[in-house]
């Protein structure tokens, strides 16, 4: 078969999962793929997954999230064989798509999802300016009002006025455990 029409069907197709084992039918349909020489019909499988930046225990914690739970990304060309692969796979409830018919995503839906993944860092989102009245959400002053007296971008802390015992302490906080109100 010549090189270009084997690519020509080559589109990225939606799977849906049941939820919380995305990874299992990603491992399983990679070895499926490969027992049954499906490599030039089934390309690729991807959990879309994002870094997500937490607070845990008054901590900064770099965490890997689902975009999408519940949905897996394959790129492949669809023919009787390669569907029946991909949807008899155990823990796969179907393609996206209108009745059987997988719908491809667009390539712009694919290369936005993929930008999303590479972001190693994800920035900080900075609403609060100086003088900003806002809420502690995490630590030990939560449920306390504060006024923001200072901002450092760089390391994501923020320096709050918590009003105690009559008067105005300075508090370091990460910008995590703020919530403007």
């Amino acid at each position: 078969m010549p090189k270009q029409t084997l690519h020509q069907g080559r589109r990225w197709y939606v799977l849906h999962t049941y939820s919380g084992y995305e990874e299992n039918v990603c491992r399983n349909l990679k070895q499926r793929i490969e027992s049954m020489d499906m490599e030039d019909k089934i390309f690729d499988v991807l959990i879309p997954t994002e870094t997500k930046i937490k607070i845990k225990n008054g901590k900064r914690k770099t965490v890997r999230e689902k975009i999408f739970p519940g949905y897996i990304l394959v790129s492949m060309i669809v023919n009787d064989d390669s569907w029946y692969v991909v949807r008899n796979t155990p823990n796969v409830t179907g393609f996206v798509g209108t009745g059987t018919t997988p719908t491809p995503i667009s390539e712009k839906e694919v290369k936005n999802l993929q930008k999303r993944m590479g972001v190693e860092e994800p920035l900080f989102k900075i609403d609060v300016s100086i003088g900003s009245a806002v809420k502690i959400t995490d630590g030990p002053f939560k449920d306390y009002d504060g006024k923001v007296s200072d901002i450092d971008e760089a390391k994501g802390k923020v320096k709050v006025l918590v009003s105690m015992f009559g008067r105005e302490t300075p508090v370091e906080l990460d910008f995590l455990q703020i919530k403007k109100i």
